[in-house]
């Protein structure tokens, strides 16, 4: 059986929702963020670099969000949630797949961690952290997060998915960062393809199956 090794509030969530769609067995390993947020010390047990998500299967481990649904879909998916290859689809689906943790998740880690940043240095220097992380936000990162959802917003109005006219592994892989993005952007204008996709994707059986089985998420809503 495999085995889904989920860190609390983390993109392992996106594992289980392609899981319930596949129609898999599986079992959740659950673990708890401590008090700096990071993963406990035990998913080193599993992987070296102690992140989430993680799965095993048939005795092998498998990390990476992208490298798991993509071997997920080779080995299960019969065909299901990714277009035909040497199609258009095709090639958008492997873009997206790449992107959301290539090009989306780097900047929403950035303004999350430049938001944390005073929280976590002595108490008088926390007045100079705060100008400092509003600063770098306002000139380097909201910019740059206004224009990804603008291209977000654009690409879902042809047809409602990032890939194809279907769901897809890509719109899996995509679902933590525009939910993120949603729940953290200010002033990035227009998105009502957005919201719609983010409302077509939560309406899923197995998207709320996944939630049931993973627990609390907090970017199921937003």
């Amino acid at each position: 059986m495999i085995i889904v090794h989920y860190l609390e509030n983390s993109r392992a969530h996106r594992i289980l929702w392609l899981l319930e769609e596949l129609e898999l067995p599986y079992e959740v390993k659950t673990y708890k963020r401590g008090s700096d947020m990071r993963a406990p010390k035990s998913l080193k047990q599993v992987h070296p670099l102690g992140k989430s998500p993680v799965i095993e299967d048939r005795g092998t481990v498998y990390a990476e969000s992208g490298a798991i649904i993509e071997y997920l879909l080779d080995t299960y998916g019969e065909g299901r949630f990714r277009p035909e290859k040497c199609t258009d689809g095709y090639r958008r689906y492997l873009y997206w797949l790449h992107y959301a943790e290539g090009s989306a998740m780097p900047l929403l880690l950035l303004k999350l961690l430049f938001s944390r940043l005073p929280s976590q240095m002595p108490f008088f220097l926390r007045p100079v952290a705060g100008m400092i992380s509003k600063g770098v936000a306002a000139k380097l990162i909201d910019p740059q997060l206004i224009d990804h959802v603008a291209y977000w917003e654009a690409e879902l109005s042809r047809d409602g998915y990032f890939a194809a006219d279907m769901l897809t592994g890509a719109d899996i892989a995509m679902s933590f960062p525009v939910e993120a993005a949603m729940s953290r952007a200010d002033g990035v204008g227009e998105t009502k393809a957005i919201r719609r996709f983010l409302d077509t994707i939560r309406a899923r059986p197995a998207y709320q199956r996944a939630l049931e089985k993973g627990g609390a998420y907090i970017y199921s809503r937003s």
